[in-house]
Order: structure tokens, then C-alpha cells, then sequence
């Protein structure tokens, strides 16, 4: 009997297309569905959930390419859907608790710390006063980024006595971390993708200014994935519980490599025009030997 996966997405985009045809090559049954149609079945279902197309049985793995936005309800039991197919048993990649801690980069940040992984100092407030006298007291510029967020979108690089913004336009919270002026001339950081604790691919994101996200505008250029900063990056996503994890680096005037985020839900297709590697193969392969 066909394994059969789960793909929680909003659309049948190229990433979902790609993984979908991958799995097919590996005998999967593939159903794409999106989680603002599931829920909670209790004592109405089998198995306690409301899952289209997994009436009687739940899936054999599930992987999330997109957690949509929402209310705060929404989002909540959305998350719990995925709670509980875990605790049912099913391979869900990745799951809730990775999600969560990669969603809210206070925890990523943390995490990595505890990890004992190197990463830029950082402090996250909701006071203004108290992010006002942190960027203040500062050493050097720092990054303001919204706690949820991704694509480079809605950075700010500040240095010590500008202004903050006012709490309106950072949603109540500060993220505030020590920005780190790269090795070497121009701008530059790393993304490695790691999927089942192996680094597979791996690009440099070369950007004319410091925002170096594919999506912003940044060129990527093919690297080996090795070494330190292999390491770190596996090390990275360990820390946060992600099977599947696109991590971004930075090596610093110093030489040293610092972790700056760790991304849950990472997009390909940048990499996959700098490297020519598609990641929807050896995905298929965590998920079909999941299954199996």
C-alpha cells in the first residue's frame, strides 16, 4: 500500500509541485491540503481530527510547507492540529514545537544560546524607554526586526542614539540584535539548507547593502556545505527541533561564524538557481523513508 503524505500549503506553488512530483517517484500517495480546513473531530472521528481526505485514517508523514496567518484563535488551533498528529504518532515536518520556536525569533535566539552556538548578542522588549536605552548603550549599530518575520522584509539597521520606532510599528515588541559587519569586502552571509541532520546545500547571498535575503534582491552563489559552517548549521537546527531547516550565517570581520536565524518553513527556489540542487529530493526521501 502507497504511503501517504500530507502537504499542509496554501497553493500548489512551484515548492509544492516539485516535492509533490518527488514523492510520486516514490510510490506516495500525495494530498495537498491546507490547514484553515482542518480541526478537531473528537469523538466524531476515528481518530479525533478533521482532515480532508484522511477520514478514517491519518497520514503515514505530513510536511508544512506554509502556516497561514490568522487571528490568534486560528493560528492557535491550527498549531494544535499538528500538535496532535504528533502525538498520534505521524512524522509531521516540520512539527508544532519547531515551528513555533523558529516563528518567534526570541526563542530561536535563545535556543541557540543555551545550545552554547554562537550568535549576535540580542535583546527583546516591549518598553520603548527600554529598547531606547539598549540601542543607546549599544557598542555599534543594531538590527531592529519584527519578531514574525521573514523575506528580509521590515528590517531597520539603527546605531546608538537614533530613535526607535514608536510600539505601533514593531506590533508592542523590540527584537534588537547586534548587527555584524561581514569578513571581507561588500556585503554577504550564508543559508544552509539542512534536512534530516545533514547540510545538503549551501550559497553565499551576496546583496550591494547589508539586507542580503534572496527576496530583497541578493545574489546567490554556490558553496560547499562543509566544515564549520556545516556544523553550526546542523547544530543549529538540532537546537531548535527542525528536521527540516534553512539556517542562516554570517562570518564576521573576525573570521568567527555567527548564527543569525533559523527558518522552519524555508523556501528553495533561490537555492535551487544557485546550486541547481532541488530540495524536494532528498525531502521526499525524509518523508518517504518516514513512511516506509
Amino acid at each position: 500500500m502507497a504511503a501517504r503524505i500530507a502537504i499542509f500549503a496554501e497553493a500548489a506553488d512551484w515548492h509544492v509541485g516539485r516535492l509533490a512530483a518527488a514523492l510520486g517517484r516514490r510510490g506516495c500517495a500525495v494530498h495537498v491540503l491546507s490547514l484553515k480546513t482542518c480541526g478537531f473531530a473528537v469523538g466524531a472521528a476515528p481518530h479525533g481530527l478533521c482532515l480532508p481526505g484522511f477520514v478514517h485514517e491519518l497520514p503515514d508523514a505530513a510536511f508544512v510547507r506554509i502556516l497561514p496567518n490568522g487571528t490568534t484563535e486560528q493560528i492557535t488551533l491550527r498549531l494544535g492540529v499538528l500538535h496532535a498528529l504528533r502525538e498520534a504518532g505521524v512524522r509531521v515536518v516540520n512539527d508544532a514545537r519547531a515551528i513555533e520556536r523558529c516563528v518567534d525569533k526570541s526563542m530561536t535566539s535563545f535556543l541557540i544560546t543555551r545550545a552554547g552556538l554562537p550568535t549576535p548578542r540580542t535583546l527583546v522588549l516591549e518598553a520603548a524607554e527600554a529598547a531606547q536605552g539598549a540601542l543607546d548603550a549599544a557598542p555599534g549599530d543594531m538590527v531592529l526586526k519584527p519578531l514574525f518575520g521573514a523575506q528580509g522584509r521590515g528590517l531597520k539597521r539603527l546605531a546608538p542614539g537614533a530613535r526607535v520606532p514608536p510600539p505601533e510599528e514593531v506590533a508592542g515588541v523590540y527584537y534588537l540584535q547586534d548587527f555584524v559587519p561581514p569578513a571581507g569586502a561588500g556585503h554577504g552571509d550564508f543559508r544552509v539548507f539542512v534536512i534530516g541532520g545533514h547540510a545538503v546545500a549551501a550559497m553565499r547571498r551576496e546583496a550591494e547593502g547589508w539586507i542580503t535575503n534572496i527576496h530583497q534582491g541578493a545574489q546567490g552563489v554556490a558553496i560547499d556545505p562543509e566544515g564549520d559552517l556545516a556544523a553550526l548549521a546542523v547544530a543549529a537546527a538540532e537546537a531548535v527541533g527542525a528536521d527540516v531547516a534553512g539556517v542562516d550565517l554570517i562570518r564576521g570581520a573576525d573570521g568567527a561564524l555567527q548564527i543569525l536565524e533559523v527558518n522552519s518553513m524555508p523556501a528553495w527556489s533561490g537555492l535551487h538557481a544557485a546550486t541547481g540542487r532541488d530540495m524536494a529530493e532528498p525531502i521526499a526521501a525524509l518523508l518517504a523513508g518516514t513512511a516506509a
